[in-house]
């Protein structure tokens, strides 16, 4: 696991690097790569950013997050900012909901953890795997709701069109302009769920199955 988070932390640290080693000069010379090009350069360093964070929040505070979801996280940033961003593979068709089931079976997973900080050790068994799982599946979706507030904030005020209520300069109308939101809302239903499904059978198996979860001190 560990060989594999460094690879994922070195392929997003470098990855963006080399983007912004290509796209920069290419820029200048007056030959963008992709267009919005500008705005793009900006989101690929806040993506470097994001890539490290864990590990500044980790020595600034002393504690471990869970390699499992570390590499999801990772693998996350990898195909939302670089890929899906910079590179355009947003443009893929459902590249999107992908990310949405991604991330709503990260944040679960997140949730889970955070519920493991704030149980007792002694009482960690005797949890019932069926609540878990509902607590998964619904910590997931929340998070999921709360991304679908920020989206629609940021359409209103800047009119990034984040929610896709319009195509081009038209605005869509009815259940047309419900898709995007809507097919949102539904991958990170089904996202959480999957999680949920292994918490459940996981914990079923083997109480043990929870500690992939658990914050660790440093």
């Amino acid at each position: 696991m560990s060989k594999l988070l460094k690879g994922l932390y070195i392929l997003n640290v470098v990855g963006a690097l080399g983007y912004l080693a290509v796209c920069v000069p290419a820029y200048l010379a007056g030959h963008p790569i992709y267009p919005g090009q500008a705005m793009l350069f900006g989101q690929v360093v806040a993506g470097i950013v994001l890539a490290l964070l864990p590990l500044g929040l980790e020595r600034l505070f002393h504690f471990g997050f869970p390699s499992l979801l570390k590499v999801i996280y990772e693998c996350f940033i990898l195909a939302s900012v670089l890929l899906g961003t910079g590179m355009q593979f947003y443009s893929i068709p459902y590249w999107d909901k992908f990310l949405h089931l991604f991330s709503a079976a990260l944040l679960g997973g997140l949730g889970l953890a955070i519920f493991m900080a704030l149980t007792p050790k002694d009482q960690r068994t005797k949890i019932d795997p069926r609540l878990l799982a509902i607590f998964a599946v619904s910590f997931g979706v929340l998070l999921g709701v709360f991304w679908e507030f920020y989206e629609f904030t940021g359409d209103g005020l800047f009119g990034l069109n984040m929610q896709r209520y319009a195509s081009g300069h038209t605005l869509l109308a009815g259940r047309a302009a419900l898709m995007d939101t809507m097919g949102d809302l539904f991958a990170d239903v089904f996202g959480a769920a999957l999680l949920g499904l292994a918490t459940y059978f996981g914990v079923r198996r083997d109480p043990k199955w929870l500690e992939t979860f658990m914050f660790t001190k440093r």
